[in-house]
């Protein structure tokens, strides 16, 4: 066992800090203002920088060549010494390190002397004679930790051991099954009693554990710690002060969410059924498209399993189309796309070994080799033994996208569905290419299906470079975002999962991976009974990726109609989400540039407020809606907390709430608790009902205007890269109001023409409604009668029932213009 114990040197370099103890040795970076690095190794020497997850970075890096168009170098902030006693202080512009000398350990503080994190003295750093490194960390009375990724359970952590590891996990629990798909060793610590929070990354992709206080020794206060199974132990501390800012701070580390198309944000059918026909599996999908228009179902896309790959053994064959299913691949898609749906077929990384095109893949090298690098690798996988392609190698890749592009990018194909891309290969010294580094398997497995979506992004872009890719991923590790949307993989039909899918996904959203989803209806198991099909829809509008996907084991399959008495409860709720389809879009642009999640807990917005540090069901859509969805059977009667630090208003009947307070809510089957904060500004598009076929020529926009506030709403064509070059558009609308009226003032800015003609404002008006309206210097007339104003071009009007102001008008000329609403209030009689 290897402890450090003590500092025996330190030694300020260029522009980092060389500290040599007893045991580990580190280079201390302040990267930036907000982010500190420490790097330890119980090695003589550090090991050449090589890092797939960093887009920010202050030093060279073996791989800065691979990642050149996503990777920026700055300048790091060259780092001081203070000696004292006691401790070498090395000071920050908002936090200071302390490097205590004996019994050695970081610490670091804030400018106000607040301790934010300390390392558990005597142990903070270790290895045991596995090889195996440790990490401690103390613990106050007071911490909630959320993140680490895709995990199971409530969205606090405290009194969790946890596993970070890939793996299939088929009909996982969302209460309580650990590990699951994906990886992400980052986690958010919040001190309730400072109400402040900082970020925990350790860039190691080797398999991992995060305990937070589930362990416990007598001989030490309570503790956290983070145990590697290999590779150094490389943390960066990422400063807050909330957890909004901690969450933006990591992101500018790994990456903002992939910019995907806008069509993406609408229903995508899926089912594994269709494609397991034993013909004509094609003409199912399109009756199954058919039928949702003729349901007054919106759809968008379908996610096509991988029965459409199947040889003769009924076994899959990535990149072969089984063309009993499948007669003619090209009129199938090109018939889809001409009812505005896009195709996303499932593609895999294990190839089986009696796979038809297993030479070719040979010949191209393409696949992980066996720990003396003289074959290729074989392991298990669905359907027999298969090798498996490396991504970290440039052959491997290119010889993937070769046949992706061969099957299904020439076929009219943009959207990829990478799956089973978790890499259990048992034997963990199987060799990677790791792109000319030559690493062994285990301490790259979820770098692989990382690698796997960016090397899908190259060939779309290689194919069509003017089309935006969309993928999806069910595996990866911290960095995922910048190329795929992912979901929680094979979940199981069950109230228990529909509940706690919600916290996975809000999980998700604080690990940087705001474009995330859940399989709507249960993936495996039983159909869902018929209330539990419709409260999962409901819950499942609001994920980024909405999809309903089912292996059903009882010979049915999932479809918005298989309750035709509930049909219309389905219907309505996926018509409510292609409403919020601007607002979607908006924050995925946000999820783009800042790193925000689109679904947001509770503490991202409200940190200050103790009732909300631990819920986990209630969510923000935004920054603006909050949803309380039912999740529970039979329930007649929801409790909705509203946050203090805001008022409410229930959308069902326009009454307003103080914050902090915990409301009753009667609700029925077709009830969707949902409460606008005051100064909440929602964009949303009525009527719509195909993304990929329909302009939004006119959109509402809903407005509180009690607090100021502001929202971007963002456009763009949707379809290509052209935003990359300055063809899109954002209107900022920042709301204010007194006693005399409320002011809307608009700032557009940007190259792309907006296809929007008409807006309609609707302005709640809980006291008095207004006397006049303008647009810009020009009062607009007033309807007292509400079919007039339906029919008019340009108006108001007020509705008396919800006390809201509808204002519509035609698209101004100029890109800033205000919308007023005087409330002086007419004195009738004195007149």
């Amino acid at each position: 066992m290897k402890v450090s114990q003590k500092v025996l040197d330190i030694k300020p370099e260029h522009d980092y800090l060389l500290v040599k103890t007893d045991g580990a040795q580190f280079q201390v970076y302040l990267l930036d203002e907000n982010i500190i690095r420490i790097r330890g190794t119980f090695a003589d020497e550090f090991a050449a920088e090589e890092s797939y997850a960093l887009v920010k970075t202050a030093w060279a890096d073996q791989l800065d060549g691979l990642f050149k168009d996503e990777r920026v170098r700055v300048s790091p902030i060259k780092p001081t010494v203070e000696m004292t006693d006691d401790e070498y202080l090395v000071p920050g512009p908002r936090y200071d390190l302390h490097i205590i000398k004996e019994p050695f350990e970081f610490k670091v503080t804030d400018k106000n002397g607040a301790v934010l994190h300390e390392d558990l003295p005597k142990r903070s750093f270790m290895q045991d004679d596995l090889g195996r490194s440790y990490h401690y960390a103390k613990m106050g009375d007071h911490n909630f930790f959320y993140g680490f990724g895709e995990k199971s359970g409530e969205l606090n952590k405290f009194k969790r051991r946890m596993r970070m590891h890939n793996t299939d996990s088929l009909g996982w629990n969302a209460a309580k099954s650990d590990p699951l798909y994906k990886m992400i060793p980052f986690y958010i610590n919040l001190d309730a009693s400072q109400k402040t929070a900082f970020g925990m990354f350790y860039n190691n992709s080797y398999d991992s554990v995060f305990d937070l206080d589930s362990e416990h020794s007598n001989y030490w206060k309570r503790f956290s710690y983070f145990e590697c199974d290999g590779g150094d132990i490389d943390l960066f501390f990422i400063g807050g002060p909330t957890v909004k800012d901690v969450v933006e701070h990591y992101t500018d580390l790994t990456g903002k969410t992939a910019m995907a198309p806008l069509a993406s944000l609408g229903y995508m059918g899926s089912t594994m059924y269709y494609t397991e026909l034993d013909s004509n599996a094609d003409q199912a999908i399109i009756d199954f498209v058919d039928t949702c228009k003729k349901n007054g179902i919106p759809c968008d896309g379908f996610f096509l399993s991988s029965g459409y790959t199947s040889g003769s053994d009924q076994k899959r064959y990535v990149f072969n189309w089984n063309k009993k299913r499948f007669p003619d691949p090209e009129r199938f898609i090109q018939a889809l796309k001409q009812r505005g749906v896009l195709l996303a077929p499932n593609i895999k990384p294990g190839m089986l070994l009696t796979h038809p095109l297993m030479k070719d893949f040979e010949a191209g090298n393409a696949f992980v080799k066996t720990p003396d690098k003289t074959g290729n690798e074989v392991d298990q996988y669905w359907g027999g033994d298969a090798h498996f392609i490396d991504f970290t190698s440039e052959d491997g890749r290119n010889t993937w996208n070769k046949f992706m592009t061969k099957s299904l990018l020439s076929k009219g194909i943009t959207s990829i569905w990478n799956d089973n891309n978790e890499y259990e290969i048992n034997n963990g010294k199987a060799q990677a290419d790791a792109d000319g580094l030559h690493k062994p398997i285990e301490g790259l497995k979820p770098i692989m299906s990382t690698m796997m979506a960016k090397s899908a992004r190259k060939a779309i872009h290689d194919y069509n470079p003017n089309v935006r890719p969309y993928i999806t991923n069910r595996a990866g590790f911290a960095g995922i975002q910048r190329y795929a949307q992912t979901w929680a993989g094979d979940n199981r039909t069950s109230w228990t999962n529909v509940k706690y899918n919600v916290p996975t996904v809000l999980g998700m959203g604080l690990s940087g991976v705001a474009n995330q989803g859940c399989d709507i209806g249960g993936f495996d198991g039983p159909a869902p009974e018929p209330e539990l099909f419709v409260r999962w829809v409901q819950n499942g509008i609001f994920q980024p990726r909405f999809t309903i996907h089912s292996s059903n084991d009882d010979n049915t399959v999932t479809e918005p109609w298989m309750y035709p008495k509930y049909t219309s409860y389905i219907r309505d709720a996926i018509r409510l989400r292609y409403r919020l389809v601007p607002y979607f879009y908006s924050l995925l642009f946000e999820a783009s540039t800042k790193g925000s999640p689109i679904m947001r807990p509770l503490v991202y917005e409200f940190q200050d407020d103790p009732n909300v540090l631990e819920e986990s069901f209630e969510f923000m859509l935004g920054p603006s809606l909050l949803v309380a969805n039912v999740l529970d059977k039979g329930q007649t009667i929801k409790p909705v907390y509203l946050p203090k630090g805001a008022k409410w208003v229930d959308l069902k009947d326009g009454h307003y709430y103080e914050g902090g307070q915990t409301l009753n809510v009667p609700v029925d089957l077709h009830s969707i608790p949902m409460f606008l904060r005051s100064g909440g500004i929602i964009p949303t598009a009525p009527g719509l009902t195909n993304i990929h076929n329909e302009t939004i020529e006119s959109l509402n926009l809903l407005v509180e205007p009690s607090t100021t506030s502001t929202f971007t709403l963002y456009e763009d064509d949707g379809k290509t890269n052209e935003y990359q070059n300055g063809q899109y558009l954002t209107t900022r609308y920042q709301v204010s109001s007194s006693d005399d009226g409320v002011v809307i003032a608009v700032h557009g800015a940007g190259q792309y023409p907006s296809k929007v003609k008409r807006f309609n404002l609707e302005v709640l008006c809980p006291k008095t409604a207004p006397a006049q309206v303008s647009i810009g210097d020009q009062e607009i007339e007033q309807f007292l009668n509400y079919d007039k104003f339906v029919h008019a071009s340009q108006g108001w009007f007020f509705n008396g029932e919800n006390r809201r102001v509808m204002v519509k008008f035609e698209r101004p000329t100029t890109a800033d213009y205000q919308v007023n609403l005087n409330f002086s209030v007419k004195d009738l009689i004195s007149l």
